[in-house]
Protein backbone atom coordinates (compact mmCIF):
# COMPACT_ATOMS: atom_id res chain seq x y z
CA UNK A 1 0.00 0.00 0.00
CA UNK A 2 1.47 3.33 -1.09
CA UNK A 3 0.64 6.17 1.29
CA UNK A 4 0.19 9.49 -0.50
CA UNK A 5 -0.27 13.02 0.80
CA UNK A 6 -1.72 15.46 -1.70
CA UNK A 7 -0.68 19.11 -1.50
CA UNK A 8 -2.82 21.68 -3.30
CA UNK A 9 -6.46 21.81 -4.36
CA UNK A 10 -6.30 23.48 -7.75
CA UNK A 11 -7.32 21.77 -10.98
CA UNK A 12 -4.59 19.10 -10.89
CA UNK A 13 -4.99 18.44 -7.15
CA UNK A 14 -8.76 18.18 -7.56
CA UNK A 15 -8.50 15.44 -10.19
CA UNK A 16 -5.64 13.60 -8.48
CA UNK A 17 -7.74 13.50 -5.31
CA UNK A 18 -10.54 11.79 -7.22
CA UNK A 19 -8.32 9.15 -8.84
CA UNK A 20 -6.15 8.46 -5.78
CA UNK A 21 -9.21 7.89 -3.61
CA UNK A 22 -10.27 5.02 -5.84
CA UNK A 23 -6.87 3.60 -6.83
CA UNK A 24 -6.06 0.04 -5.76
CA UNK A 25 -3.17 -0.35 -3.30
CA UNK A 26 -3.04 3.41 -2.69
CA UNK A 27 -4.01 5.16 0.53
CA UNK A 28 -4.71 8.88 0.26
CA UNK A 29 -3.37 9.74 3.68
CA UNK A 30 -4.05 13.50 3.73
CA UNK A 31 -4.96 16.44 1.55
CA UNK A 32 -3.43 19.82 2.32
CA UNK A 33 -4.37 23.25 1.01
CA UNK A 34 -3.73 26.68 2.53
CA UNK A 35 -7.49 27.08 2.95
CA UNK A 36 -10.02 24.30 3.54
CA UNK A 37 -12.81 25.88 1.49
CA UNK A 38 -12.12 24.02 -1.76
CA UNK A 39 -11.74 20.70 0.10
CA UNK A 40 -14.57 21.08 2.61
CA UNK A 41 -17.10 18.88 0.81
CA UNK A 42 -14.60 16.00 0.94
CA UNK A 43 -13.99 16.27 4.69
CA UNK A 44 -16.22 13.25 5.40
CA UNK A 45 -14.06 10.86 3.35
CA UNK A 46 -10.62 12.55 3.28
CA UNK A 47 -8.32 13.76 6.04
CA UNK A 48 -8.03 17.44 5.07
CA UNK A 49 -5.81 20.08 6.65
CA UNK A 50 -4.73 23.69 6.13
CA UNK A 51 -1.68 23.31 8.41
CA UNK A 52 1.32 21.93 6.55
CA UNK A 53 3.05 20.97 9.81
CA UNK A 54 0.17 18.54 10.45
CA UNK A 55 1.17 16.32 7.50
CA UNK A 56 1.95 12.80 8.63
CA UNK A 57 4.77 10.65 7.27
CA UNK A 58 3.83 9.42 3.79
CA UNK A 59 5.57 7.44 1.08
CA UNK A 60 4.95 10.17 -1.49
CA UNK A 61 4.03 13.84 -1.20
CA UNK A 62 2.52 15.16 -4.43
CA UNK A 63 2.80 18.94 -4.76
CA UNK A 64 0.06 20.37 -7.00
CA UNK A 65 0.46 24.14 -6.71
CA UNK A 66 1.40 26.98 -9.07
CA UNK A 67 4.88 26.74 -10.55
CA UNK A 68 6.32 29.70 -8.64
CA UNK A 69 5.24 28.22 -5.29
CA UNK A 70 6.69 24.71 -5.67
CA UNK A 71 10.21 25.31 -4.34
CA UNK A 72 8.98 27.41 -1.40
CA UNK A 73 6.29 24.92 -0.45
CA UNK A 74 8.75 22.05 -0.77
CA UNK A 75 11.03 23.81 1.68
CA UNK A 76 8.12 24.36 4.10
CA UNK A 77 7.59 20.60 4.24
CA UNK A 78 10.78 20.23 6.24
CA UNK A 79 12.79 17.02 6.20
CA UNK A 80 10.72 14.07 5.04
CA UNK A 81 11.58 10.40 4.60
CA UNK A 82 9.12 10.02 1.75
CA UNK A 83 9.46 11.18 -1.85
CA UNK A 84 8.56 14.82 -2.45
CA UNK A 85 7.39 15.23 -6.05
CA UNK A 86 5.80 18.06 -7.99
CA UNK A 87 3.31 17.76 -10.84
CA UNK A 88 4.41 20.69 -13.03
CA UNK A 89 5.51 20.59 -16.64
CA UNK A 90 8.02 23.43 -16.68
CA UNK A 91 9.62 23.24 -13.20
CA UNK A 92 12.94 21.34 -13.07
CA UNK A 93 13.56 18.37 -10.82
CA UNK A 94 16.17 20.30 -8.87
CA UNK A 95 13.53 22.66 -7.46
CA UNK A 96 13.02 19.98 -4.80
CA UNK A 97 16.69 19.07 -4.31
CA UNK A 98 16.49 19.98 -0.61
CA UNK A 99 14.81 16.59 -0.11
CA UNK A 100 16.82 13.38 -0.13
CA UNK A 101 14.21 11.68 -2.32
CA UNK A 102 12.51 13.91 -4.86
CA UNK A 103 10.85 13.60 -8.22
CA UNK A 104 8.33 14.72 -10.80
CA UNK A 105 4.89 13.20 -11.40
CA UNK A 106 3.57 15.17 -14.37
CA UNK A 107 0.18 14.20 -15.85
CA UNK A 108 0.14 15.59 -19.38
CA UNK A 109 -3.44 16.73 -19.78
CA UNK A 110 -5.62 19.81 -19.53
CA UNK A 111 -7.59 19.88 -16.27
CA UNK A 112 -10.75 21.79 -15.41
CA UNK A 113 -12.81 21.03 -12.32
CA UNK A 114 -16.00 21.08 -14.39
CA UNK A 115 -14.83 18.25 -16.67
CA UNK A 116 -14.07 14.67 -15.63
CA UNK A 117 -10.95 13.00 -17.01
CA UNK A 118 -9.93 9.37 -17.49
CA UNK A 119 -6.46 8.83 -16.04
CA UNK A 120 -6.14 5.59 -18.00
CA UNK A 121 -5.63 7.77 -21.11
CA UNK A 122 -3.34 10.40 -19.55
CA UNK A 123 0.43 10.11 -20.13
CA UNK A 124 2.29 10.27 -16.81
CA UNK A 125 5.77 11.77 -17.21
CA UNK A 126 8.12 10.76 -14.40
CA UNK A 127 11.55 11.82 -13.21
CA UNK A 128 13.44 11.23 -9.97
CA UNK A 129 16.83 11.82 -8.42
CA UNK A 130 17.43 8.13 -7.66
CA UNK A 131 16.25 4.69 -8.73
CA UNK A 132 14.30 4.05 -5.51
CA UNK A 133 12.18 7.18 -6.00
CA UNK A 134 11.64 6.50 -9.69
CA UNK A 135 10.44 2.94 -9.06
CA UNK A 136 7.97 4.04 -6.38
CA UNK A 137 6.60 6.81 -8.61
CA UNK A 138 6.26 4.22 -11.39
CA UNK A 139 4.30 1.96 -9.03
CA UNK A 140 1.95 4.82 -8.17
CA UNK A 141 1.50 5.65 -11.85
CA UNK A 142 0.71 2.00 -12.61
CA UNK A 143 -2.01 1.99 -9.93
CA UNK A 144 -3.59 5.08 -11.51
CA UNK A 145 -3.46 3.45 -14.93
CA UNK A 146 -2.01 5.97 -17.38
CA UNK A 147 0.81 5.26 -19.88
CA UNK A 148 4.15 5.88 -18.16
CA UNK A 149 7.09 7.82 -19.67
CA UNK A 150 10.46 8.56 -18.09
CA UNK A 151 11.16 12.15 -19.16
CA UNK A 152 14.01 14.36 -17.93
CA UNK A 153 13.61 18.04 -17.04
CA UNK A 154 14.85 19.38 -20.38
CA UNK A 155 12.56 17.07 -22.34
CA UNK A 156 9.64 17.87 -20.05
CA UNK A 157 10.14 21.62 -20.50
CA UNK A 158 10.08 21.21 -24.29
CA UNK A 159 7.04 18.95 -24.00
CA UNK A 160 5.29 21.56 -21.85
CA UNK A 161 5.95 24.28 -24.42
CA UNK A 162 4.59 21.98 -27.13
CA UNK A 163 1.53 21.37 -24.95
CA UNK A 164 0.97 25.13 -24.62
CA UNK A 165 0.91 25.41 -28.42
CA UNK A 166 -1.41 22.47 -29.07
CA UNK A 167 -3.71 23.06 -26.09
CA UNK A 168 -3.65 26.55 -24.55
CA UNK A 169 -3.03 28.46 -27.75
CA UNK A 170 -5.42 26.35 -29.82
CA UNK A 171 -8.11 26.81 -27.15
CA UNK A 172 -7.56 30.57 -27.33
CA UNK A 173 -8.13 30.33 -31.08
CA UNK A 174 -11.38 28.46 -30.35
CA UNK A 175 -12.38 31.39 -28.14
CA UNK A 176 -11.66 33.84 -30.96
CA UNK A 177 -13.68 31.67 -33.33
CA UNK A 178 -16.56 31.63 -30.85
CA UNK A 179 -16.41 35.42 -30.50
CA UNK A 180 -16.55 35.81 -34.30
CA UNK A 181 -19.55 33.49 -34.45
CA UNK A 182 -21.33 35.46 -31.74
CA UNK A 183 -20.51 38.76 -33.46
CA UNK A 184 -22.16 37.54 -36.66
CA UNK A 185 -25.00 35.58 -34.99
CA UNK A 186 -23.83 32.14 -36.04
CA UNK A 187 -23.90 29.22 -33.53
CA UNK A 188 -20.38 28.13 -32.56
CA UNK A 189 -21.63 24.52 -32.49
CA UNK A 190 -21.45 24.53 -36.31
CA UNK A 191 -17.65 24.48 -35.99
CA UNK A 192 -17.46 21.56 -33.55
CA UNK A 193 -17.40 18.78 -36.19
CA UNK A 194 -14.53 20.63 -37.90
CA UNK A 195 -12.63 20.89 -34.61
CA UNK A 196 -13.17 17.18 -33.95
CA UNK A 197 -12.05 16.17 -37.45
CA UNK A 198 -8.92 18.35 -37.21
CA UNK A 199 -7.92 16.60 -33.99
CA UNK A 200 -8.81 13.16 -35.32
CA UNK A 201 -6.94 13.62 -38.60
CA UNK A 202 -3.51 13.93 -36.95
CA UNK A 203 -3.86 10.44 -35.51
CA UNK A 204 -2.98 9.17 -38.98
CA UNK A 205 -1.31 12.16 -40.64
CA UNK A 206 1.45 14.46 -39.41
CA UNK A 207 0.23 18.01 -38.73
CA UNK A 208 2.27 19.16 -41.75
CA UNK A 209 0.47 16.66 -43.99
CA UNK A 210 -2.91 17.63 -42.52
CA UNK A 211 -2.45 21.38 -43.07
CA UNK A 212 -5.08 23.01 -45.32
CA UNK A 213 -6.50 26.49 -45.78
CA UNK A 214 -5.90 29.80 -47.58
CA UNK A 215 -2.42 30.29 -46.07
CA UNK A 216 -1.21 26.98 -47.51
CA UNK A 217 -2.83 27.74 -50.88
CA UNK A 218 -1.47 31.31 -50.82
CA UNK A 219 -4.99 32.48 -51.55
CA UNK A 220 -4.20 36.16 -51.03
CA UNK A 221 -7.65 37.45 -52.01
CA UNK A 222 -9.33 35.31 -49.32
CA UNK A 223 -6.67 36.29 -46.77
CA UNK A 224 -7.21 40.01 -47.44
CA UNK A 225 -10.99 39.60 -47.22
CA UNK A 226 -10.62 37.83 -43.86
CA UNK A 227 -8.41 40.62 -42.53
CA UNK A 228 -10.95 43.24 -43.64
CA UNK A 229 -13.73 41.39 -41.80
CA UNK A 230 -11.83 41.19 -38.52
CA UNK A 231 -12.64 44.14 -36.27
CA UNK A 232 -10.07 43.67 -33.51
CA UNK A 233 -6.44 44.58 -34.19
CA UNK A 234 -5.22 41.73 -31.97
CA UNK A 235 -7.14 39.23 -34.09
CA UNK A 236 -5.70 40.74 -37.30
CA UNK A 237 -2.17 40.36 -35.90
CA UNK A 238 -2.78 36.75 -34.85
CA UNK A 239 -4.28 35.90 -38.25
CA UNK A 240 -1.37 37.52 -40.12
CA UNK A 241 1.29 35.94 -37.88
CA UNK A 242 -0.16 32.44 -38.19
CA UNK A 243 -0.59 32.84 -41.95
CA UNK A 244 3.06 33.82 -42.30
CA UNK A 245 4.16 30.97 -40.02
CA UNK A 246 2.24 28.37 -42.07
CA UNK A 247 3.75 29.66 -45.29
CA UNK A 248 7.28 29.76 -43.90
CA UNK A 249 6.97 26.24 -42.51
CA UNK A 250 5.78 24.89 -45.83
CA UNK A 251 8.71 26.55 -47.65
CA UNK A 252 11.16 24.67 -45.43
CA UNK A 253 9.63 21.28 -46.22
Amino acid sequence: MIKVSLIGAGNVGFHLHAVLQNAADVQLLQWYNRTKDSMAKHASNTNITDNITDLQEADIYLICVSDDQIEKLGANLGKRKGIVAHTAGSVPLEALKAHENHGVFYPLQTFSKQKEVDFHTIPLCLEANNLYSLKLLQQLAAHIGGPIHTIDSVQRKALHIAAVFVNNFSNHLYAIGEALCQEHHVPFSILQPLIAETADKIKNLSPLEAQTGPALRKDNITIENHLLLLTQEAHKKIYSLLTASIQQQQQHE
